[in-house]
């Protein structure tokens, strides 16, 4: 009866939110690329290995205070709130040296508050947390949108770019910290913070460990069965675009085609058993392809609180 009860909530919680990002992607029937803007865009990126796609310039225009660090993005969208970087900084006592835990949100995030307490919990064991605000999340949210509407829509150019851009500016993110004395990251993402954290664990070796919670790793999956795509969907067919083209993208935006540099052992990855954006089957996947990397279960669907705390009570041997 528990497991019946359990199941049951997480299929209603999971129903309101797919309900809600469908509800916001029909209403945005302009934000859809063409046929040939998505033909364009994958021939130019068929050629690219992951380092010329995610290439890094040292960050321009950087302003930090002892709360904020800011600075002028290398991909800028055309939407002037989004082409500043901006990160929440959280420092532990021991200083800027200490080591720094990159903080990734889900995909319309709605509240900083979790991951303040996530950032003291870290703070308390000598860490400094950042809490990078991915493209068009919290202050990079355009006038007129929900946070993070932008981010993943129909237009599929702009959701690779907006990939693009977060770990681009992880990158830029890290090499600052580095220049202040920092020498060893950590990354606990969440949802399409997992996804952009992944990709991430591709590019950058010093990590002490990835904690991936319920991370979006099947992109095809994604947009094409995921519930809460079901509004993507009918604009895409109605534009030409159908399953299975993305493919010729994954060798840069999927989790599954790339093993982290510090080595899959200091990977943890939690799956929702009831979970049906990210699915437990995927998961199962990305550890058999991570060899050595740890997948926990809970049993809440993609949408709950159980996973995060899981992964914590986790991740502390790593400490």
């Amino acid at each position: 009866m528990k497991r019946f009860v359990q199941r049951s909530l997480a299929f209603a919680m999971d129903g309101a939110m797919c309900g809600m990002m469908n509800a916001l992607q029909g209403r945005r029937t302009d934000q859809v690329c063409s046929r040939e803007e998505f033909e364009a865009y994958l021939s130019a990126c068929s050629p690219m290995t992951r380092e010329d796609f995610f290439r890094h310039p040292p960050a321009e225009e950087l302003r930090r205070t002892a709360a904020r660090i800011d600075w002028r993005t290398p991909l800028p969208s055309g939407f002037p709130e989004n082409d500043r970087a901006h990160v929440q900084w959280f420092p532990c006592a021991q200083g800027k040296a200490a080591p720094t835990v990159l903080l990734l949100h889900a995909l319309m995030s709605a509240s900083d508050k979790g991951y303040r307490r996530v950032a003291r919990w870290f703070n308390d064991r000598g860490w400094n947390a950042a809490f990078p605000h991915l493209p068009f999340h919290y202050s990079r949210k355009p006038r007129g949108y929900m946070n993070g509407e932008l981010a993943i829509t129909a237009n599929l150019v702009r959701n690779a770019e907006n990939i693009r851009q977060g770990v681009v500016e992880l990158r830029q993110l890290m090499q600052h910290l580095r220049t202040e004395g920092c020498r060893e990251f950590a990354v606990v993402g969440t949802s399409f913070g997992g996804w952009n954290g992944a990709l991430l664990s591709f590019l950058e070796t010093d990590f002490r460990f990835l904690a991936l919670v319920q991370p979006i790793v099947n992109v095809e999956h994604a947009i094409w069965e995921n519930p809460g795509s079901a509004s993507m969907r009918r604009l895409l067919r109605a534009r030409g675009i159908r399953s299975g083209e993305i493919v010729r993208h994954a060798h840069l935006s999927s989790p599954l085609h790339g093993i982290p540099l510090c080595g899959a052992d200091r990977a943890v990855i939690t799956a929702g058993l009831y979970d049906s954006v990210a699915t437990a089957k995927d998961l199962r996947l990305l550890k058999r392809r991570w060899r050595g990397s740890k997948i926990l279960h809970v049993r809440q669907g993609h949408f709950g609180y159980q996973a995060l705390q899981v992964t914590l009570k986790e991740i502390e041997r790593f400490l």
